[in-house]
């Protein structure tokens, strides 16, 4: 088998939901990953290996896998490691906001809806990607903890704002990771970094729909190695009702799919062309170091 790093997350999902991965294993081998790599990189603002292996063995101690049913609203990501942009709260964790200004400040009572949505999808947070102070340059680099930086040359920076989210998607210190984008915060580092960013549409998301962010620009979206892996974190973050059709209290018309539309959209147009015996399109580079 190789690597899991050099998994696509879609491979991860699979191999998770059949038992032959559990959380922990995957959850370990990242941390090492993330051990390993972040003090050059800087991708990492903070990490949590405790809560990250709390998270891991509760997923299985609560009888709540391995998962064969991989819908969106079953725990589409059940076991699967990512990351919070430190711009958002998990509970029980500090939030820098990129600047000295939070440093000192206690952690959140309460995670944002974001953080809450992508929990109920079951991942395992490894802790804070690096952000810029409060998200605003297109660059990361905090005055308080070393710059982000792209993988594939350590000397040139990750993009901003999120740029730890890209940084560690390309190094494999993360199979995907979901971010924030104003004007370019997931573009420009994936850009940087070589990995795949999408900024949706505004209203898509409940949480990070934009309407209520400033200038109604930011929303929230995924960052990943390939289109697929992106489709499969933007589908986990948009909960679903019971019923299963998706809550878009931002939008005119709410679109009319099935769950797991958007990952199966990006497999057809990912699959080479016939004759060709290459890779199709759809796939970015990743790091293998």
């Amino acid at each position: 088998m190789d690597a899991l790093h050099e998994r696509t997350a879609v491979e991860l999902r699979d191999l998770l939901a059949s038992g032959e991965l559990t959380p922990a294993e995957v959850t370990d081998h990242f941390l090492e990953r993330v051990e390993r790599l972040n003090p050059g990189v800087g991708a990492f603002a903070t990490v949590t290996p405790e809560l990250a292996r709390e998270r891991a063995a509760a997923l299985l101690r609560d009888g709540d896998g391995p998962r064969r049913d991989a819908s969106p609203a079953s725990g589409s990501l059940w076991g699967l490691p990512t990351g919070d942009k430190d711009l958002w709260n998990r509970a029980g964790v500090p939030t820098g906001f990129g600047s000295r200004a939070f440093a000192d400040l206690p952690p959140a009572q309460e995670s944002d809806e974001i953080v809450q949505i992508l929990d109920a999808a079951g991942i395992v947070s490894l802790g804070k990607t690096a952000a810029p102070e409060l998200g605003f340059p297109a660059y990361t680099e905090p005055v308080h903890a070393p710059p982000a930086r792209t993988p594939w040359d350590l000397t040139r920076g990750a993009g901003g704002s999120s740029g730890g989210a890209a940084a560690a998607v390309a190094a494999g210190m993360l199979p995907f990771a979901p971010g924030s984008d104003g004007g370019g915060s997931i573009r420009i580092p994936a850009a940087a970094c070589g990995v795949v960013g999408l900024k949706p549409t505004r209203g898509l998301l409940p949480a990070g729909s934009g309407v209520d962010s400033l200038g109604g620009l930011v929303v929230n979206g995924p960052i990943a190695r390939t289109v697929a892996d992106a489709a499969l974190l933007l589908e986990a973050m948009l909960p679903r009702r019971a019923g299963g059709d998706v809550a878009h209290p931002y939008s005119l018309r709410a679109p009319s799919y099935e769950a797991g539309t958007y990952l199966a959209t990006a497999q057809r147009a990912a699959l080479p062309a016939p004759g060709t015996g290459g890779r199709g399109p759809g796939t970015a580079a990743h790091a293998s170091a």
